[in-house]
Order: structure tokens, then sequence, then C-alpha cells
């Protein structure tokens, strides 16, 4: 086998580091507009709740409707080639809701930036610039990239709004656009050939029992959930926070900055429990349950500490399930079906964004905040329901393994050795790319093992 180096050389580095400035970008154009849309958008001509709700969440719609089909193009007409297309069509949306004199052409615009729905391409692309032993590396840099982007945009956000109005958070998103597809020509390495790497590409023979599996639906769900009620929050957070009669909207994202470094502080114990628990249902029903709690203080009215409070908490639920929920699914989804469970995870994510912004405009356009508020602990007592019917996991783990070395064995009897192997619950493997995966069980696997089986192999 190729020796494991513990560095990712320069155009591995590279790829990375563009392909997460790439991500980074892209979820800009999501998350800024969620802290100044609600504040602004009664403002612009033509503007209903509803269309308001409908202009921050039609994004994923059409994320949601192109994701998976944006990766499949990818496949058959080449990663950058799909990526250029989706930037453009995110810097046209971008610029089309910049100019745009209504609330028609800002929906217009929010759609054709959604429309840019590359996420699983980038993954591929990732895939096919780097090693296999490199990959957790480079995927951790995306990760960085995602979570960053979050609350970066929260305080970017009503900064640029304060300066340049809502307008200039469309236009903004629309030069970073040009400045992605910069990247992606002079700074992102094309590949030579594409790599089969189920672990983040999606594959559509593997769709049908992806799409029966009941225990991954628990998780889609899930994160279907959480991010209906990231928006269905931030559609009246903004005017929570100035009818506390305290906060001045141009104190909006300092505030937004303090909260949100004092959840990180207090998910910290959280975060390092599930990192040590074999079962971390407990740790999603507690961060659930502070969602709840959330929107119970949230609804009670706009006492300034409590709406703190309840701030605080939904910060700290949400971004410990960000990271909670695509681990649930990576111990789920079957070896080698990885790639195609996240595509369908992302789209349940996007449907949920969508979902988020229609059903809170048109709540609010018949109701009060506090209505909506009600609504959203109903819905999270029924995700709390569906957290504890999540089965036991233990302590899942996968394995991703080079076998360039052993080009004459036949893949069913490579499959079979692996299979025999102590905690070995799964394997598939990618002939082309002579790369196996592997779904074990931490407990009984050994690493040793399965570096004696490769070197007896190679023998």
């Amino acid at each position: 086998m190729d020796p494991v180096t513990p560095f990712m050389n320069q155009q591995e580095f590279t790829a990375a580091s563009s392909i997460g400035l790439l991500y980074l970008i892209r979820m800009l154009g999501l998350f800024m507009v969620l802290p100044v849309l609600p504040m602004v958008g009664p403002e612009i001509d033509g503007a209903t709740p509803l269309l308001v709700g409908l202009a921050i969440g039609i994004y994923g719609l059409s994320q949601a409707t192109l994701q998976i089909p944006f990766g499949l193009l990818s496949d058959r007409f080449g990663r950058k080639q799909i990526i250029g297309i989706g930037l453009i069509l995110f810097v046209v949306g971008s610029f089309v809701a910049g100019f745009s004199s209504d609330i028609y052409g800002l929906i217009a615009g929010r759609f054709l930036q959604g429309c840019g729905a590359i996420a699983s391409t980038l993954l591929a692309l990732m895939s096919d610039l780097t090693r296999v032993d490199q990959r957790s590396k480079s995927m951790a840099v995306v990760g960085i990239a995602i979570g960053g982007s979050f609350g970066l945009s929260l305080v970017l956000g009503p900064f640029v709004a304060d300066s340049w109005g809502i307008s200039g958070i469309f236009n903004l998103t629309g030069v970073l656009g040009l400045v992605g597809l910069v990247l992606l020509l002079f700074r992102i390495p094309t590949p030579t050939v594409k790599s089969v790497n189920l672990n983040s590409s999606v594959q559509k023979g593997e769709l049908a029992s992806v799409l029966k599996d009941l225990r991954l639906w628990r998780v889609n769900v899930s994160i279907f959930f959480l991010h209906y009620l990231l928006i269905s929050a931030f559609s009246v957070l903004p005017l929570i926070f100035t009818r506390t009669g305290e906060i001045e909207p141009g104190d909006h994202a300092l505030y937004y900055l303090v909260l949100l470094m004092s959840s990180f502080a207090a998910m910290m114990p959280f975060m390092w429990l599930a990192d040590r628990l074999k079962d971390t249902r407990l740790i999603l029903s507690v961060m659930v349950s502070l969602s709840l709690t959330a929107f119970l203080i949230l609804g009670q009215g706009f006492a300034y500490w409590w709406v703190m409070a309840g701030t605080m908490l939904f910060f700290m639920a949400f971004n410990l399930l960000e990271v909670l929920l695509p681990a649930q699914l990576s111990k789920i989804a079957a070896a080698g079906a990885r790639g195609t469970s996240m595509g369908v995870y992302t789209t349940c994510q996007f449907l949920g964004i969508f979902a988020g912004g229609v059903v809170s405009g048109w709540i609010l356009s018949v109701a009060d905040i506090a209505t909506l508020m009600h609504a959203n602990v109903a819905i999270t007592v029924v995700w709390l329901s569906i957290c504890l019917t999540f089965p036991q996991l233990g302590q899942i783990g996968s394995r991703t393994v080079q076998l360039a070395e052993m080009p004459n064995q036949p893949a069913h009897e490579r499959v079979d050795a692996l299979l025999s192997m102590a905690g070995v619950i799964d394997a598939v493997i990618i002939e082309t790319d002579q790369v196996a995966y592997l779904k074990v069980d931490e407990s009984t696997f050994d690493d040793e093992n399965l570096n004696k089986l490769v070197a007896r192999s190679n023998e």
C-alpha cells in the first residue's frame, strides 16, 4: 500500500482551502439576510409577512430541488463545469435581488441564488483532488467553513445592512460569488480523474435503499425541523430584539456575537460528553429540549433578559445539533452509502429552510409572534418524540481502506476477507478506485488486524 502521510500536499491544501472558501461564500448568501430581512422587509414595495417569509425561505426550495441533480450531472459533464454554472446562477440571483425594487424581484433573486446548488458537487470535487488518507482533513476544513459562516453572517449581515441597506447585502454576495468564480478557474486544480467516492458522491443506484431506510429518515426529519426552526426563529428574532426596548437596530450585530460566543462556551461540556458517550441519544434529546425551552421563553413576551436567555439556548442547541446529526447519519448509513444518504439529508435540510420561511410568514400574516413561538413549541414536541425513538447505535465508526496494491485479488474475495474480521459490520469495494469502505463496531474492531490483513494480501 502507498504510505500514509500525515499532511496534505500543496495541491490538496489549495483545493481544501479554496473549496472551503466557496462553501463560506455560498452559505453567507443564505445566512446574511436572516438577521436583517424581517426588519426591513415591511418597507419593501409590495411586501406582506407571507411574501417576506417566502423571500427568506425560497432559497431553500431551489437548493433542495437541484442539490442531487447537480451532483449527478457533475459525474457526466465534469465537476468544475457544473460548479461554474452554479456560481453563475448564484451571482445572477444575488444581483437580481440587490437591484430589485419590490418584493417580487427579491423573491426571484433569492430563488436564483438557491439554484446554485453546488454543495454535493463541491464535496465530490474535493474527493477527486485529495488522497483517501487526507480526505478527513479536507472535509474538516469544509466543516469549519460552514460553521464559521453562520457566526460571521449574523455579525456581518446587520453591519452591511446598516451601512448600505438590504441591497448592499445582496450586491456584496454577488461580488463574493465572482471571487468564487475566480477561485474556481485559477486556484482550484482540474482533476484528471473523477473519483467514485461513496462517502461524498450521490449514487443513483443507492437512492432507493437510502429512501427506504426508516432509521435514516429519523435523522432527515431532524435536520428538516432544525432548519425549519432556525428560519422560523429569525423571521421574528430581529423584531423581538427591538421590542425589548433596550436593543437598538444598529447594536444587533454585537448582541448576536456575544450570544453566539456565550452559546459556544455553554455547549462545550455537552460536546465533550458527546465525544465520550457510546450512545448520544441523551445529548440529542437534551438539545431538542433546550430548543423547546427557548421557544417557550421567547413566546412569553419581550422582557430583555428572557429574550437573551431564550436566544442563547436556541443558538446552543442549534450549533451542537448541526454537529451531532451528521455524525448520527454517518453511523446509520450503510458502508459506501454515506454520500447518497448525505444528499437526501441535505435536501431535507433545505426543504426545512423553505418551509420555515413560508409557514412562519403565513402565521405572522394571520396571527402574532407569540402564536408563531407556540407553534414552534408544538413542532419541537413532535421532534422530541421522534428523537426518543432513535436506535441505540453504540460505538459505530467507519474506515476507508486503500487497496491499490491488491489488484489481482477478486473483489468478492476481498469483501469476504474484510467481513470476516471481528468488528466489521459492512464492507463495500470500488474496484476502479481500489478503495474499500467499512462500517465497524469500534468496541470490537482492531485496526492492527486490518493492517495485518492488508499486509498478508500484499505478500
